[in-house]
């Protein structure tokens, strides 16, 4: 045999030396990502890249309003602006860190900080003890996705486009999220009739039963929750496996700029949101609003407004089926991810908080999804359709007048411009 025919094709022996560079080496070749945009592009872009970023004077106000003792609405109202951009940052140094991680990564990645807004103020909520701001703000959000914004959605798409098609994949896809919102709706219904018809579950000795739930209840909800979690797995995992298209979106970040980016908004976002939380009880007492209206309505605005934006832009350019995958997997991820995960949460920090939502609540959450189930299951949408959830949202408002919630007798009146409560 020739000495040609033994030689290695590679000068080295095979391997292109990247293999074999020192771990230092391989640090620092990833931290100057190499064939990617630089260090200083990149943060232009995260920075500049949209005009909402305006609002990000709002966190320093935030971080000196809360440390300086100024008046408590102000507080309350520089950490909501600040949380908006926030949340729209958080979603773009998600999306530019998914585009060189693989169609698996890029999935787990987006189901972790799809709604990591709502889990971050849903656990400083939580460990304020604000467990009805934890409940009514998980329900505003898949509300607002599911009647509000697609039902804007698909309005605003009309005016545009008499009929919108969403098939094949995206058809599949659509009968999947259904599935999954009402099994979501399934876990609500049977704590309620649990506490509302079952002896164990009505003996209760303390007057508000959201602070102390009965242990079957606890019981219950604990473990409804792990279920749930272990089923978004699978989905996830099946969605991964599922996906036959890959993301041809052109980077405008740094793998590692897009990590850095991430993980500075995820802080600044937990600090934000620990002020927004704990202004809230003073806010209540001292200005006409209340718990409920920050909870079901303003809260879940702060974390998904340029989603919100985003799905109806969408609609208006006819791709129904990704404004159809933005507002019913925004709902999926909240009801089989978030709450369950809160949940859990609570109960490691030993805070009682279940998955028994008020009868009202959990009889708006059903028929919402009934309603979004009957309307998307041909794979059509146009304005009629996006007409008749915007009548449901109105609907509920005008039953809602005159509700009385039990345990905290607040009364309440909603329109569809706001809500007001009185005690």
């Amino acid at each position: 045999m020739s000495s040609s025919e033994s030689a290695p094709l590679l000068g080295n022996g095979g391997h292109t030396g990247h293999k074999y560079l020192p771990f230092t080496r391989r640090v620092i070749n990833f931290m100057k990502g190499e064939s990617e945009p630089s260090w200083e592009d990149s943060f232009k872009f995260f920075i500049f890249g949209t005009w909402l970023n305006i609002l990000l004077v709002f966190v320093p106000l935030s971080f000196i309003s809360h440390s300086m003792d100024w008046d408590v609405g102000l507080v309350f109202l520089f950490s909501f602006m600040a949380i908006v951009p926030l949340s729209k940052l958080l979603g773009e140094a998600t999306d530019q860190l998914s585009v060189k991680l693989g169609e698996t990564m890029s999935g787990l990645l987006n189901a972790s900080f799809g709604n990591a807004v709502e889990i971050i103020i849903g656990v400083a909520a939580l460990l304020n003890g604000q467990l009805r701001i934890v409940q009514t703000s998980m329900i505003g959000s898949i509300l607002s996705n599911i009647l509000l914004v697609l039902g804007c959605s698909f309005l605003a798409g009309g005016l545009y486009h008499p009929e919108g098609l969403f098939n094949g994949t995206g058809a599949q896809a659509c009968v999947l999220c259904f599935s999954l919102m009402t099994l979501s709706c399934i876990t609500l219904v049977v704590p309620a009739a649990y506490a509302s018809t079952t002896d164990p579950g009505m003996k209760n000795h303390c007057s508000d039963p959201d602070e102390c739930p009965t242990a079957g209840l606890l019981f219950i909800s604990r473990g409804t929750a792990i279920l749930l979690l272990g089923v978004y797995c699978a989905y996830i995992w099946f969605q991964a496996l599922a996906l036959s298209e890959t993301d041809e979106t052109e980077p405008r970040m740094g793998t590692a700029a897009a990590g850095v980016a991430l993980l500075l908004v995820t802080v600044v976002i937990a600090f934000c949101a620990e002020h927004l939380v704990t202004s809230i009880e003073e806010t209540t007492a001292r200005y006409p609003i209340s718990k409920a209206f920050i909870g079901v309505i303003l809260l879940p605005i702060v974390g998904n407004a340029a989603d919100h934006v985003t799905a109806v832009w969408m609609a208006t350019k006819n791709k129904y089926e990704l404004t159809i995958s933005i507002c019913v997997g925004s709902s999926i991820q909240i009801a089989c991810l978030v709450v369950p995960l809160l949940v859990i949460i609570g109960w490691i920090v030993d805070q009682p908080l279940t998955l028994h939502f008020h009868n009202f609540e959990t009889i708006v959450f059903f028929v919402s999804v009934c309603l979004v189930n009957l309307l998307l299951m041909d794979g059509k949408a146009n304005y009629l359709e996006g007409l008749m959830l915007l009548t449901l949202y109105s609907v509920i408002g005008l039953a809602c007048k005159s509700l009385v919630e039990p345990f905290n007798d607040i009364l309440i009146t909603i329109s569809l411009g706001g809500l007001k409560y009185h005690r």
